[in-house]
């Protein structure tokens, strides 16, 4: 079985280090493709042909965050959920709005897990830990 991939979607350096620093600290080493704005992330995730067909069987992670410099998270949510190659991968939001519209739209567009990021360090980087343990269990389904 190939290794899950992990795609890291984060303008913020300092919480993508954050958030690597602890994914690793909880014993994943599954490779994270970092992206910092979502134009690039989505050539990713869809390909050179923008089928999606480039992860065809591949296991992915998402770890996408709402507010980017160049779209929103949700418009990659949307993207991933709605392409055959992707959908079954399993996304996970982290970010700062708690705003429950929001949350619940994630979940409706089929977001797995969503977190959002505490203002204080320690809550954050527990959050992570705790993200990160997830990992370390989680199977992702075979794509069909």
């Amino acid at each position: 079985m190939q290794p899950v991939h992990i795609v890291m979607v984060e303008d913020d350096e300092g919480h993508a280090r954050l958030i690597e620093r602890n994914i690793r600290r909880a014993g994943v080493n599954n490779p994270i493709e970092p992206f910092r704005d979502g134009t690039s992330a989505l050539a990713y995730l869809l390909g050179p042909d923008g089928s999606g067909q480039v992860h065809a069987g591949r296991p992915l992670l998402i770890l996408l965050d709402l507010n980017l410099p160049d779209m929103t998270g949700v418009d990659i949510l949307q993207a991933v959920k709605s392409n055959p190659h992707l959908r079954r991968s399993p996304v996970v939001i982290l970010t700062t709005t708690d705003d429950q519209r929001e949350i619940q739209r994630c979940y409706d567009l089929g977001c797995n897990v969503y977190i959002t990021k505490p203002v204080n360090y320690e809550g954050f980087a527990n959050a992570i830990r705790q993200l990160g343990l997830f990992f370390s269990v989680m199977q992702v389904p075979e794509t069909a």
